[in-house]
């Protein structure tokens, strides 16, 4: 069974730091393009964060390029999120996702990924 387990949320204040994990079991990812999703209550799913299997290409949306980073170990067959300068708008469930059909074109676009952690809430107070 494919299961990616996402840790490392909790409760911050503004101008923190948190780094989350995901950790890959029934399969291995360390072929294949990783990302980092969030959504906040009443709000659609966003992009935040993606790597391609080598750590050659990321991307990240303007809102949070510069404060987070996103890194893999695949000999642990993990994929990890830095967050810094965390503001209240950062506030939402972060969810780690894996995209089997590619390993460098990463993509921003949720309906691109196939397995889907359960997420860890991120909360930022103010």
């Amino acid at each position: 069974q494919v299961q990616l387990v996402e840790s490392g949320g909790g409760l911050v204040q503004a101008g923190g730091s948190l780094r989350l994990s995901c950790a890959a079991s029934g399969r291995t990812y360390s072929g294949y393009v990783m990302g980092w999703f969030r959504q906040a209550p009443g709000k659609e799913r966003e992009f935040v964060a993606a790597i391609s299997w080598n750590s050659g290409n990321t991307i990240y949306p303007d809102s949070v390029k510069g404060r987070f980073t996103i890194w893999r170990d695949n000999a642990k067959n993990r994929v990890y999120l830095e967050m810094n300068s965390l503001q209240p708008e950062d506030t939402a469930v972060y969810y780690c996702a894996g995209d089997r059909n590619a390993y460098f074109k990463v993509s921003a676009t949720p309906g691109e990924y196939d397995d889907w952690g359960r997420g860890t809430q991120v909360t930022v107070s103010s």
